[in-house]
């Protein structure tokens, strides 16, 4: 159930903002929110992190589906330790997020602007914190998965 909650949490927050970002905001317009430091920007983005691979939507689907399933799959065990399925939990969450705008529109709603970083959004913010923790939660504790 715990593991349900955190994804739906991602999901909603994910698809909300991003709503109210399309509708708020003009493309590729930075509006200041905290002067110097964080922007709301508009932004299509129709690559991976970073805009890597440009436009290769069908691969994009295909690796995010079988990366849910591999999520699905070790969220299965029994033995994991809450850090790794909460970990794994947000991830599906912004895996989610970011399928279902590819999905939608051909593009991930990007709106996140810390000007010294490529724009992003909440569910790459969800599995940037994930992978770290799973990061960190492998590497030093015994029996993480």
């Amino acid at each position: 159930m715990m593991i349900f909650i955190i994804v739906l949490s991602v999901v909603v927050s994910d698809q909300a903002a991003k709503f109210f970002a399309s509708r708020l905001l003009s493309l590729n317009v930075p509006v200041p929110l905290i002067k110097n430091f964080l922007n709301l920007t508009l932004v299509h983005n129709r690559g991976a992190a970073f805009g890597f691979f440009q436009n290769q939507i069908i691969l994009f689907v295909l690796v995010s589906f079988f990366a849910i399933g591999l999520i699905l799959h070790n969220l299965k065990n029994k033995t994991n330790s809450l850090v790794f399925n909460v970990s794994l939990s947000l991830i599906l969450g912004g895996a989610i997020g970011n399928l279902i705008d590819r999905l939608r529109f051909g593009y991930v709603i990007d709106f996140l602007d810390f000007k010294v970083w490529p724009v992003f959004n909440i569910a790459d913010s969800m599995i940037t914190i994930a992978v770290a923790a799973l990061v960190w939660e492998l590497l030093f504790h015994k029996n993480a998965a």
